[in-house]
């Protein structure tokens, strides 16, 4: 059984979470492997719809093994309150389906605090932090200084780590911001029973997965954001503090690469971010409230409205590259039915020269002109297409062109929310 991860090609909000729901059903374990719940994804089942922040999507399928990965930051009472949700909804959610790893790192309230009052201190050069504490965390993951899941198991361990962490924090808190901090003991007895509530849950993640893959069964590794928002191949300095390419599915489980038989990036069929930084094919305000509007453009765990745009080829050709995608899955194919004309971004000018490669330059992105191909829309209702040969004809063409500039098989197209309303290809 194939060993497969999922990535955003983009800059998130690709629509991973359907995706992974549809390949769920054919594998046995389906493992987060990064980030932390600033992250969202919808999934659509009947007439359901479902937003996970942190469990993986393989959640909604009976039988399947759910594990969220050492890579992970976790907020445990956000996690704890999705448990609570997901069974509320009828959903089974116990260690028999859900592991989590003793070495993932634990957000506490003095990392979302930090992160809001840096982000304020900002002023005009915010860089769109949802205030979740992930940063903060994968800063004291680097540091040294962080606490893990297996920490709050052992009273000691996590009164030592804890006071040492709050006694640096709270003065910084004081002195710089001017705010007051947190109390030890709230924190250490809060914690102490989160240790208590997610203990049945902890396990050894890279034993368990090697345990499985030698034991023939497969794991779908599910990737959080996307390929622009990775720290150290996207629009740096708006981008998440974690390895969101597929380099992080390895590192943040403990799989080897060689253990890996393919690679899938997911691509709306035209480009989507969310808060600050450059965006070259960002479509107009009328034009973006109308694709924003019917393609329910809308963050997942925040609500923030998603910046739209015309599909871009540079980026999503740099993310084949650094992700060694096999194939892309190109979502959102119907909110597209009523324009008229559709663009696809090339290569960009900038300074009177062409730039057909992603650049390292920030400023170049913030500048340049974006080279475009244009396409007659096909102004049919696509949503309750079955087959790519029943896709009008110029939603086909559109999809090819696609194909042949990216160098990329498409092998999924998605026409709507719904599970059925995806179906395989091979373009």
């Amino acid at each position: 059984m194939p060993n497969i991860i999922v990535v955003g090609a983009q800059w998130g909000d690709e629509g991973k979470g359907k995706i992974i729901d549809v390949l769920s059903k054919d594998s046995d374990y389906v493992v987060r492997y990064q980030g932390g719940n600033n992250a969202g994804h919808t999934v659509v089942v009947g007439e359901r719809e479902f937003v996970l922040h942190l469990i993986p999507s393989g959640i909604l399928h009976r039988g399947k093994v759910c594990v969220i990965g050492n890579g992970v930051v976790v907020d445990p009472e956000a996690l704890w309150n999705e448990i609570i949700e997901l069974r509320k909804k009828g959903i089974k959610v116990n260690e028999d389906n859900l592991m989590v790893s003793d070495e993932v790192h634990i957000i506490f309230p003095y990392h979302k605090a930090i992160e809001r009052l840096k982000e304020d201190r900002r002023g005009s050069s915010k860089i769109g932090s949802t205030g979740r504490g992930i940063g903060p965390c994968y800063t004291d993951k680097a540091d040294r200084c962080g606490i893990r899941l297996a920490d709050l198991f052992e009273k000691d361990m996590l009164y030592e780590k804890l006071k040492a962490n709050l006694k640096e924090k709270n003065e910084i808190f004081r002195k710089i911001y001017n705010f007051k901090g947190f109390s030890f003991k709230e924190l250490y007895d809060q914690y102490l029973n989160y240790g208590k509530r997610l203990k049945r849950y902890a396990c050894n993640c890279s034993i368990i997965l090697n345990d499985c893959i030698a034991k023939g069964k497969s794991i779908l590794f599910e990737g959080a954001q996307g390929t622009l928002l990775d720290m150290d191949h996207g629009t740096y300095p708006f981008v998440t503090s974690s390895n969101a390419t597929a380099g992080g599915a390895c590192t943040g489980t403990g799989v080897s690469p060689n253990k890996i038989d393919s690679v899938i990036g997911v691509v709306k069929a035209y480009t989507t971010r969310v808060g600050e930084g450059p965006f070259p094919t960002e479509f107009p305000p009328d034009l973006m409230e109308q694709i924003r509007n019917k393609g329910k453009e809308f963050g997942a765990t925040t609500g923030r409205p998603r910046r739209c745009g015309w599909f871009d080829a540079v980026i999503v050709s740099h993310s084949i590259r650094v992700n060694g995608l096999d194939s892309i899955a190109v979502t959102k194919i119907d909110v597209l039915d009523d324009s008229n004309t559709i663009k696809i971004c090339v290569a960009y000018k900038y300074k009177g020269k062409l730039c057909e490669n992603f650049p390292g330059d920030i400023n170049i992105l913030n500048n340049c002109e974006p080279i475009y191909e244009v396409y007659p829309g096909w102004l049919e209702d696509t949503s309750s297409v079955q087959r790519y040969e029943d896709l009008p004809l110029n939603a086909r063409r559109y999809l090819k062109r696609l194909s042949t500039i990216l160098k990329t098989k498409i092998s999924i197209v998605s026409v709507g929310s719904k599970r059925t309303q995806t179906f395989y290809n091979n373009i």
